[in-house]
């Protein structure tokens, strides 16, 4: 088998056996294929895609070019959830501790944030003394004896993909469905959960900037899931405006704190319930309507907080800032942002508010930077909600004056104010499963 005829044959749109592609990702992972053969076979996939039984072949080679996660010694069904990424997006520490108050296990490797999104494991360290970095065997005990446990990802889980990204980067190979749905799902597989609950974002503040989209890349990922032996499902939601108040990392691990607590923004509680809901139907809880009045009573009677709190214990943080979010370390420099005329709010640049919040520090541009725990923004308005001249839209959290001036010129930029009550628009939009994609519109 030569690299030369697997690249011919992918651009004269014929379709890959699960040989050829399995010889393409062993071959490129040990360093047996040059870049630049790689970079051809990702540019002939870009131009004549992939069939689903590629992707899938794809994406199953990937997951297993490295280590893999066996669940097999935690008994019970083990649950899963990826989110494609968004500002002020902290489901997971919400969605976790409930449904693994509710028995069903969720052994999750998170990421960081690079960019205008925030990561799990960056909002985890926030929590003083909160480890992430975590062997394999004190992971799996943590998750038999709490429920759950969030850790940082293995250095070598899909070494495949860590590659085959960063050759996309600068090859211009970025965005094909194929190769995005390959790159989150192999890594959902590698980790070993029994089944998948996925959270693709549309708007804004996502990749996917239409519903149309998430929804095709959705089906894409549900069908690989569904191929690997996985029950997997998909909600699309909405990113076309900040996900709760908070975004920055101390700032959203107690937003998500208080909604555990029941007394968190709607939108963020409303998402929460429904991603949970959907995870416990996945794990065979019941039907989504009883999950979700499951997810519900969880949070009204303080359980999904207990066993967050838990969960932290044993991952040495110090639950005393859980209790009063005010004993998180505290910014330097608190700056109110006050409206400049009066309306109401409008559409609202996520992307824009996400790099703001970066520039206050709470983020990274590159993976290298580093984060200060304590920096981001708390908005007071959001989309739909009427503001007066000098009334505040946001307080800024940040170390200094020169970063709060720059991050204020940006977040400035993603807001438009207009004279009537702009259309309000659904969180979820969408559900897909094997069946198909249930649209539930505007």
């Amino acid at each position: 088998m030569r690299m030369y005829d697997i690249i011919a044959k992918k651009r004269d749109g014929r379709e890959l056996t699960a040989e050829e592609i399995g010889f393409f990702i062993s071959g490129y992972t040990a360093g047996t294929i040059p870049d630049y053969q790689a970079s051809a076979l990702l540019m002939a996939i870009v131009l004549r895609g992939m069939s689903a039984e590629e992707t899938a072949a794809l994406t199953v080679s990937m997951a297993s070019s490295g280590e893999t996660a066996d669940l097999s010694s935690i008994p019970g069904i083990k649950a899963d959830k990826h989110s494609t990424g968004g500002v002020g997006d902290k489901t997971t520490l919400v969605v976790a501790p409930i449904v693994a108050s509710l028995g069903v296990k969720v052994a999750k490797m998170s990421g960081r944030g690079l960019g205008h999104t925030g990561g799990t494991i960056d909002k985890l360290e926030s929590i003083p003394g909160m480890r992430t970095a975590i062997g394999r065997d004190e992971f799996y005990r943590i998750v038999r004896n709490v429920g759950f446990s969030l850790i940082s990802q293995s250095g070598n889980l899909v070494p495949a993909d860590k590659k085959l990204y960063a050759l996309r980067d600068v090859t211009a190979t970025v965005e094909s469905l194929p190769l995005i749905a390959s790159s989150v799902m192999s890594k959902k597989i590698a980790a070993g959960a029994d089944c998948i609950l996925l959270d693709v974002k549309a708007g804004s503040g996502a990749f996917m900037k239409t519903p149309e989209e998430a929804v095709h890349l959705a089906e894409t990922m549900v069908s690989i899931g569904e191929h690997a032996g996985r029950r997997t499902a998909a909600l699309i939601t909405d990113m076309s405006r900040p996900l709760g108040n908070a975004v920055g990392n101390s700032l959203e691990v107690r937003e998500a704190c208080e909604t555990l607590r029941g007394r968190g923004p709607a939108d963020l509680t409303g998402l929460s319930v429904e991603l949970a809901a959907n995870m416990l139907h996945l794990a065979g809880k019941g039907d989504v309507e009883t999950c979700r009045s499951m997810a519900e009573e969880q949070i009204a009677n303080g359980a999904g907080f207990a066993k967050f709190r838990e969960m932290v214990v044993a991952q040495g943080g110090d639950t005393s800032v859980l209790d009063d979010g005010e004993k998180f370390p505290q910014a330097k420099l608190r700056r109110e942002i006050t409206a400049e005329q009066s309306g109401y709010l409008g559409a609202m640049d996520t992307e824009k508010i996400g790099i703001a919040s970066m520039l206050l520090g709470a983020g990274r541009e590159t993976k290298d930077d580093p984060i200060d725990f304590s920096a981001g923004i708390v908005l007071r308005r959001k989309t739909g909600d009427r503001v007066e001249k000098g009334e505040p839209l946001a307080v800024f959290h940040t170390s200094g004056e020169e970063k709060a001036a720059e991050a204020e010129q940006v977040f400035r930029e993603a807001l438009t104010v207009c004279a009537e009550v702009p259309e309000k628009t659904r969180l979820i939009k969408a559900r897909v499963t094997r069946s198909g994609a249930e649209r539930f519109g505007d």
